[in-house]
């Protein structure tokens, strides 16, 4: 990997796991509905701009049903899912607990469109589960029945991405990807916008609010998907998929600096758990993870 991809990477990331703490400073004045009618229309109509200015083909007339699908299960749901959970919880758990996508998204491929199910990919999945397990059992929240309702959300808004993870798979072959990405964000809107005269918020935002929503769709979205799309471009799917493993990271970090969150032990090494089977589960082992692996399995990789 060139150095300029591995900056992308790590931008990627830090924007990313950025967009936990701006949902979590947002999310409460202004509600997780126009919030996020915000966020993607937003970045939707930057996207377009992007596009036109680029040139780039979107194929409307062929792939707006997709489109429209993607914009359902990757953007509308899942975001409304997780500013709804990040009323209550902290938005370094927060992204812990959507680094699961990958797990799901290997449970549904199973079950949807056959893909093998190997002892590797079951192994990472309990490892997702005891991390989960670890990281909200003993973390800085009291385990309210608000706070287990957040907490599922955020496991729910994770499942969706692995919905939309196997539907892409299943469904986006040959489609501009950029069009996906201007496509589903414009569709979100679509599907959110009725919601809103309902959800609007009973107080003014503040200018720090309508900064972090700048921020959350014209850099942890439109922004960011550039970079992805790009880093795929250049280094391939399952390269850009390691984002995945420093996106809580910076979450943790920006929420200790920026919202001074508390980061317990058993928050870090729940992380860790979750990573470690999140890279078994897509076959995309850090430096790290290769070494634990073949201390517990043995030099040739046999056993999992």
């Amino acid at each position: 990997m060139r150095p300029v991809d591995l900056a992308r990477l790590f931008l990627l990331a830090a924007l990313w796991g950025g967009s936990f703490i701006f949902m979590r400073v947002a999310a409460p004045v202004l509600g997780p509905i126009v919030l996020v009618e915000a966020r993607v229309l937003i970045a939707g109509l930057v996207l377009l701009g992007y596009a036109s200015a680029a040139r780039q083909r979107l194929d409307w007339r062929q792939h707006w049903r997709l489109y429209a699908a993607v914009g359902l299960l990757n953007s509308a749901v899942p975001f409304v899912l997780i500013a709804t959970a990040e009323l209550h919880l902290t938005a370094s758990l927060a992204a812990t607990l959507n680094a699961t996508s990958p797990l799901f998204g290997a449970l549904i491929a199973a079950a949807w469109i056959k893909e093998a199910l190997t002892l590797k990919k079951l192994a990472g999945i309990a490892l997702g589960i005891a991390g989960v397990a670890l990281a909200t059992g003993a973390g800085p929240l009291a385990l309210s029945g608000a706070v287990l309702f957040s907490m599922a959300a955020s496991l729910c808004a994770a499942g969706f991405y692995g919905l939309a993870s196997t539907f892409t798979r299943r469904n986006a072959a040959g489609v501009p990807p950029l069009g996906i990405a201007v496509g589903s964000q414009l569709a979100a809107s679509v599907f959110l916008m009725p919601l809103v005269p309902v959800a609007l918020p009973a107080e003014s935002p503040s200018a720090k609010v309508i900064l972090c929503v700048l921020a959350l769709a014209l850099f942890s979205t439109a922004l960011a998907y550039v970079l992805y799309f790009r880093l795929i471009a250049d280094i391939g799917p399952t390269n850009a998929l390691t984002v995945t493993f420093l996106l809580p990271a910076f979450s943790m970090i920006w929420g200790a600096l920026f919202l001074g969150e508390l980061i317990t032990v058993p928050m870090l090494t729940g992380c860790a758990v979750i990573l470690i089977g999140t890279a078994l589960v897509t076959g995309v082992l850090p430096r790290g993870a290769i070494v634990l692996r073949r201390r517990l399995v043995g030099v040739d990789g046999e056993g999992i």
